[in-house]
């Protein structure tokens, strides 16, 4: 495969062309329903583990092929075996016809294999230009042509419909826009085979409905694509069929579209029949627990005020940018307010820093789990007792002895996936890094747990035991708060749902009146 060159792009004279090799949607080459990309029999075994057990997979030019089942079911192992990363121990891979092997990933790229992973590959202190051609800067004898440099770099941000300062770092970018420069380096190095991995797990839904967009252009030019997420919507939405992993195993293909089975999709990937994923359970509700009155601050428009009782799980739904996570912040010291009074179990408090807001009973489980919930190179049983671990101390010196106690006590309790207390929670699972969270606030006498987004990133089964812990917390006289983005959850879990918008909370509605109607129109602007 050869890459989009600058004469080919210019020759176009349209910025948006498609690459030299990419037919139109009409050719044969779209329609072709022959599969592009063929796996068959593949086997990866790693000390102790079967991680795929003669997996087979077929994607068609033109289509987008979904990948969905649990934390663990063998998915990013498939994408490691498609890039280079793992080689299967059995086994075959070819692409248009034609055998594979691909010992590195500068062989997979070669053969035009992307993998856009949830983890960008991208170096943050160069700019947008460098790294769209990283690997394949131009030069002349030997010295960087920026100016060329330049150009290309923007004749791919337009194609993609970004507004992007090629000069600008790839650090002070969203997240959305340093996705996009990584589907910009596919595209300038023609890939026909490109893998999204969770790609939408941290984007707003502007940039998702971009994403979306580029995604079925890319289809319409005859790319053959695999989308893997967590995300039934999504699987409706975007996919043409959908495969279900389990336990390493590929267990179904399905054909997508209104057609397929929500029930049918879930079951493959957990191995049970699940009647009602968020399993809902009633409680009696005691006195009020937090009370929150015209709390005011950075990110909202209007004070804030909402009360929440004793074994109670209240959620908050909202677009993107209404002020959700900010309240949360506000609420457990992150941020200082501006005005406003926190009442606790009867008892007016008020906190100048996160430490102030624990040792009263109120912990945040932030939404964004990597950056701001755990340190992913330190162990399960750091990450566990960073906070607690004052309990354990004496004259500034850790009790080591008390703390393996600890992690391997909520370890066993919450069935946290882990090897022992020494592994590096970066290597766990999006559902069990966020049950070792919950593990460290259980660990103190918290009576208010602030869940921001506690199922992002997280599968179909572990949301189902992540929502059993949220209610044995209301069960046990705890006040849940759940901020979510998504519909479904917040109706599914919350016994009352208060809405907001644009910084303001517009209403508050027992789970009765909580219809996607209702909370929809509610949220969206007028």
């Amino acid at each position: 495969m050869t890459s989009l060159s600058t004469e080919s792009a210019a020759s176009t004279g349209n910025p948006a062309a498609l690459p030299a090799q990419a037919p139109s949607p009409s050719s044969a080459f779209v329609d072709d329903a022959q599969p592009y990309l063929q796996l068959d029999g593949i086997t990866v075994r790693f000390p102790g583990v079967l991680a795929l057990d003669q997996v087979s997979l077929e994607v068609r030019r033109g289509e987008v092929h979904g990948l969905m089942g649990e934390n663990g079911a063998g998915k990013s192992t498939l994408l490691k075996v498609l890039s280079g990363v793992n080689q299967p121990a059995a086994g075959t891979l070819s692409l248009g016809g034609a055998a594979q092997q691909f010992t590195t990933t500068k062989a997979a790229i070669a053969a035009g294999v992307a993998i856009i992973y949830q983890e960008l590959h991208l170096v943050p202190e160069l700019t947008v230009a460098e790294n769209l051609m990283l690997g394949a800067l131009p030069n002349r004898f030997g010295v960087l042509d920026e100016k060329a440099l330049v150009a290309r770099a923007v004749r791919e941000l337009e194609r993609l419909g970004e507004k992007i300062d090629p000069s600008q770092q790839v650090k002070n970018l969203s997240i959305g826009q340093r996705q996009m420069i990584e589907i910009g380096k596919a595209l300038m190095r023609d890939a026909r085979v490109i893998a999204f991995d969770e790609p939408t797990s941290s984007l707003s839904s502007r940039e998702t409905t971009q994403l979306f967009r580029i995604i079925r252009a890319l289809r319409a030019e005859g790319r053959a694509i695999i989308y893997v997420t967590h995300r039934m919507e999504e699987v409706y939405e975007l996919c043409d069929r959908v495969t279900v992993f389990r336990d390493g195993r590929r267990i179904d293909t399905f054909e997508a579209g209104a057609g397929l089975d929500r029930d049918r999709l879930i079951s493959g990937m957990v191995g049970r029949s699940i009647a009602d994923v968020y399993g809902y359970r009633s409680r009696e509700l005691g006195d009020v627990q937090l009370q929150i009155q015209d709390l005011m601050g950075r990110g909202l428009r209007e004070p804030a005020s909402f009360v929440a009782r004793k074994g109670e799980i209240v959620g908050f739904f909202g677009l993107v940018g209404a002020g959700r996570s900010e309240l949360m912040k506000l609420i457990y010291g992150a941020v200082k307010p501006a005005a406003g009074e926190i009442t606790l179990k009867g008892k007016r408090v008020r906190f100048a820093t996160p430490r102030d807001a624990v040792r009263a009973g109120i912990a945040l489980c932030p939404e964004d789990r990597k950056q701001e919930g755990i340190v992913s190179i330190a162990s399960v049983s750091d990450n566990l007792n960073i906070s607690c671990r004052r309990h354990f101390s004496r004259f500034h010196v850790l009790n080591g002895r008390k703390e393996a106690q600890t992690a391997k006590e909520f370890i066993g309790k919450l069935a946290i996936k882990t090897r022992n207390g020494e592994t590096p929670i970066g290597t766990l699972s999006g559902g069990n890094q966020q049950k070792v969270i919950l593990s460290r606030w259980l660990a103190e006498e918290i009576d208010v747990f602030l869940m921001d987004e506690p199922t992002r990133g997280i599968d179909v089964g572990a949301r189902s035991e992540i929502y059993g812990l949220l209610y044995g917390l209301a069960e046990a006289g705890r006040t849940v708060i759940v901020v979510s983005s998504d519909l479904a959850e917040v109706i599914g879990i919350a016994d009352r749902v208060i809405v907001m918008k644009e910084g303001c909370i517009v209403g508050d509605l027992p789970k009765a009146q909580a219809t996607p109607d209702a909370l929809i129109k509610l949220a969206l602007p007028r």
